[in-house]
């Protein structure tokens, strides 16, 4: 009877959900249809009209929407897989700063998790393009024997020019994610057994080689299912880009929302793009994961 009443529960809360459904989608099309607007897709294939600063293929303004959503696309890939990778080596290396027996690197790190995760993002992102990069001097300065060149217009790092927008958002997600980063590194290198770090002690290991040989590949299996959500807040928080100017998916569908009005295939589209990313990620660290159990049964 317990069990007949449960899905009793369950079905009419799935009804619920599918009449509600329902509703919004009737509300929508009847005020398309009163306002002859309609839903369609011809409008991608139009001039876009706007101009984008960053582009890593050729684009003019002359060019389609869907070729600068395009671009917009790859933009967020470029500024989102490079901050995957910046923010995962601050994060590992002030997540094992903090389980450090130096009691100074412990109060850096702790102190920097501390204060950059009190502060909200969008904040940090106006911070390091207002303040740090666009108060630089116009004059290039070079740094490291001139290997590195820093401007408030630019950034030549290695020979990689990079635009001072683009800068400041990938230095201001990778600062922010990093943070909490090294709590899932800290988190998991403490759950690995003390006996571990005991064994290795006494057949006389470095405390580093033991960490990096030892402590951490037993430490995976706790890390990667926490470091794919920050992974994935990652590429959500990206969209913040518009806030420094940077041209990436979000950006180029907003403008191309306000020229064109046509908000729900624009959103369509936005959602659609950042799902199947999100998936794409998703399946990566599962792919990970599952390779990082199987070994460690073997």
């Amino acid at each position: 009877m317990k069990i007949q009443k449960g899905y009793l529960i369950q079905l009419i809360f799935l009804l619920s959900i599918v009449i509600v459904i329902f509703i919004l989608i009737n509300n929508l099309v009847i005020n398309l249809s009163r306002t002859n607007v309609g839903i369609g897709f011809q409008w991608l294939l139009q001039p876009a009209g706007f101009a984008l600063a960053e582009h890593i293929l050729p684009y003019k303004p002359s060019d389609s929407y869907a070729w600068a959503l395009i671009i917009g696309w790859f933009n967020s890939l470029k500024v989102i897989f490079s901050g995957l990778l910046l923010s995962t080596f601050m994060g590992v290396v002030i997540g094992i700063a903090r389980v450090s027996k130096n009691y100074l690197l412990r109060l850096l790190s702790s102190l920097y998790v501390a204060f950059i995760r009190q502060i909200p993002l969008l904040l940090q992102l106006m911070f390091w393009y207002f303040v740090a990069f666009l108060n630089l001097s116009e004059t290039p300065i070079s740094i490291i024997g001139g290997l590195v060149q820093i401007s408030n217009k630019f950034i030549n790092l290695l020979g990689l020019h990079l635009s001072i927008e683009f800068t400041a958002l990938l230095v201001g997600l990778s600062v922010f994610t990093g943070a909490s980063i090294s709590e899932v590194i800290r988190g998991g290198i403490n759950s690995v057994a003390k006996g571990q770090w005991e064994a290795y002690k006494t057949l006389g290991i470095s405390d580093n080689l033991g960490m990096y040989r030892i402590i951490l590949p037993q430490a995976l299996p706790a890390i990667i299912p926490a470091l794919t959500s920050q992974y994935l807040n990652l590429a959500k928080n990206s969209t913040l880009a518009i806030a420094v100017g940077y041209a990436d998916l979000y950006a180029v569908s907003d403008t191309s929302i306000t020229q064109t009005g046509r908000a729900i295939e624009g959103f369509v589209i936005l959602l659609s793009s950042f799902i199947l990313l999100n998936m794409i990620i998703n399946s990566i660290m599962e792919l990970i994961n599952k390779k990082i159990v199987r070994s460690n049964f073997h």
